[in-house]
């Protein structure tokens, strides 16, 4: 079956879902011309893995490239929980893990939640979804706020598997490499808009998330190429000041360079990988704005390009995502409109994936609606920030038993300093001075010139909890399995750090 024939489908599933869109009150028009917003989603794309960045010197993103020299950069762009399913529950609720509740990637879909794109639909534009969904466990169904629906179960696959695709609530066949499927169907979908009909199109990619499969044209693109291994991959030495003892001993780990996903996979090979299936995501934005100049709408159209959360390819001595640290936490942020912003632009106030739903609203001419975490980076993308634009942002990640070797984490990153708390661990908590150690190889938090300035982060990141409505976890039932090995042949259990050893100073009082 063709695609076309399937795009004014809804699937029953959704329908009554839809149905009760009624409740939901219509957004207030705040005088902004409205426009076709496009969002691009891509799955564990690190923030300095682009071409003009230069992550390692040999790596090509020529679309993204181009979104940033003829758009804005946004490169303190961070998401408040680096895990798949609560960042992407925030950009579609515009709202912290602790309000959302989804705070792993098994946490079903509270009842009652509400997508932004349902309002959208009051509004009267049309919405799709297309590509990876990842919220509520391995479905694939339809979800509320969304007309045209084309995704696929859990993870998906890079090739065809027998699980296939869900196409407005049809089982369809996966037919090729799902990065350039997953375009066809956004290409097409855009190409059957009326030219009278405002879109909204969430177009949310597979790539880059391992197992990485590689697209035939690109297989063995940089092969032969040097990686440049992190400073702070050193287990000992100037780049591990004050680790904590969790993180050395997950290097001996799922998520750890000495054990990674429990196997001897050679990171810089690893890196490589997802440096080619990246590729195909590159070649998928050209093609939406092929899509767009051929439409006569290039140049109208707010297109966004993010990552969900970004990936440490041995930083600190661990893979993945999960932490409060930089290359966990920060992501690429991208976003092109000639008649919003001018090219060239690059904004350095924090944004976050909170962000991504009053900044559609606004590009929309849309109110957004009350109760929500985050704002309308449109004025900053314009180099008119407002004066209370946020100068700190709170990031928050919940232990999971499928992960056991990473603790619930609460941090505040300001404009300098980043203070790292760590809860139900025997350990110590972190400070860096991001200005003058962008590494975060020197953790301050036993300095004692910095203990005025870790009490005063220490208060505020309470108070933005209690502000927000996060000073009770949320708690789920276990589910799956516990990646919770350790290899005899790496490193043994961390020793506690100095400062927290200390001699007894009088005799035992019992009390």
């Amino acid at each position: 079956m063709k695609r076309r024939s399937m795009l004014g489908g809804l699937a029953a599933g959704a329908a009554s879902a839809l149905a009760q869109q009624g409740a939901l009150q219509r957004p207030a028009r705040n005088g902004n011309k409205p426009r076709n917003v496009i969002f691009i989603l891509s799955d564990d794309h690190r923030y300095d893995a682009m071409g003009f960045l230069k992550g390692q010197e040999w790596l090509e993103t020529p679309q993204m490239d181009r979104m940033a020299r003829e758009g804005c950069h946004f490169p303190n762009a961070f998401v408040t929980t680096a895990l798949c399913s609560p960042s992407r529950a925030s950009v579609l609720t515009g709202k912290y893990a602790h309000k959302h509740r989804i705070i792993d990637n098994n946490t079903s879909i509270p009842p009652g939640t509400t997508l932004f794109p349902q309002y959208l639909q009051q509004a009267g534009y049309s919405t799709a979804f297309i590509g990876k969904f990842h919220m509520g466990g391995e479905t694939d169904a339809p979800q509320p706020g969304f007309d045209h629906w084309v995704s696929f179960r859990g993870q998906g696959t890079y090739s065809p598997s027998p699980n296939g695709l869900n196409v407005n609530g049809k089982k369809v066949p996966q037919k090729g490499y799902i990065t350039d499927e997953l375009t066809d169907y956004a290409v097409d979908w855009l190409n059957s808009r009326k030219k009278d009909q405002p879109y909204f199109l969430y177009l949310s990619h597979k790539a880059v998330h391992a197992e990485f499969e590689v697209a035939e044209r690109h297989k063995g693109k940089y092969d032969g190429k040097e990686f440049k291994y992190p400073a702070t991959m050193a287990a000992t030495g100037d780049m591990a000041r004050g680790r904590p003892m969790w993180v050395q001993n997950q290097r001996n780990s799922w998520h750890g360079v000495e054990y990674p996903y429990h196997s001897n996979l050679d990171i810089a090979h690893f890196y490589k990988q997802y440096a080619e299936a990246l590729c195909s995501v590159d070649d998928s934005i050209g093609r939406v704005f092929d899509t767009l100049k051929q439409r006569g709408e290039l140049d109208s159209t707010l297109v966004i390009y993010m990552g969900d959360n970004g990936f440490a390819f041995g930083e600190h001595g661990l893979i993945d995502k999960r932490t409060a640290y930089e290359e966990s936490m920060r992501v690429p942020l991208l976003a092109r409109c000639p008649e919003l912003f001018s090219g060239g632009r690059t904004a350095r106030e924090v944004v976050a994936g909170l962000d991504i739903m009053p900044t559609v609203f606004d590009a929309m001419g849309l109110t957004a609606p009350s109760g929500g975490d985050g704002q309308s980076w449109l004025p900053v993308a314009s180099g008119n920030a407002p004066a209370n634009w946020r100068k700190e942002l709170l990031y928050e990640y919940y232990w999971e038993r499928n992960f056991p070797q990473t603790p619930t984490i609460h941090a505040l990153r300001g404009d300098r300093y980043k203070f790292i708390r760590y809860h139900g661990i025997w350990d110590t908590d972190e400070l860096y001075d991001l200005q003058q150690d962008p590494l975060e190889s020197n953790n301050l938090i036993f300095s004692e010139a910095h203990q005025p300035t870790i009490n005063q982060m220490r208060k505020r990141l309470f108070e933005v909890l209690e502000e927000t409505g996060g000073m009770q976890m949320p708690l789920w039932p276990d589910r799956g399995n516990a990646q919770n090995l350790r290899s005899p042949k790496a490193s043994r259990s961390a020793d506690f750090p100095d400062g927290l050893k200390r001699p007894p100073r009088r005799p035992a009082v019992h009390r």
